[in-house]
């Protein structure tokens, strides 16, 4: 088990929380508390670039579903970056890789131009 750890920066685009570790049930409190604690203004993005993920659970994926709603309640949107394959795969097979916007890296996802032209209506 590697220690969830939590980095939160600014983009043009709005806030980045780079994930690193597991995101798992025994964390995934962790990552609604950082994301509860964001200025997330109106149509801000909110990237969750998981780059450094070594594991996630249901709880995970919970949690980032979570970040989601919050974002939309905001009237934000959100964006995952760097999805590892393992954690690409579950939300594939969930079906949720069609509710998150998901990116290459962080780099891509905090593009203005990019959020400007994909940002849904």
């Amino acid at each position: 088990m590697t220690q969830l750890a939590i980095t939160s920066r600014d983009a043009a685009t709005g806030p980045v929380l780079e994930i690193t570790g597991d995101l798992d049930h025994a964390t995934a409190s962790e990552l609604r508390r950082a994301v509860d604690n964001l200025t997330l203004a109106a149509g801000q993005l909110l990237v969750l670039d998981l780059a450094g993920l070594n594991f996630c659970d249901s709880s995970g994926i919970t949690s980032l579903l979570a970040a989601r709603n919050l974002a939309i309640e905001r009237s934000s949107d959100i964006a995952l970056a760097a999805v590892p394959d393992n954690t690409a795969r579950i939300l594939r097979v969930v079906g949720l890789d069609r509710v998150f916007t998901i990116h290459p890296d962080a780099s891509a996802a905090t593009t203005v131009e990019l959020h400007r032209v994909t940002r849904p209506q």
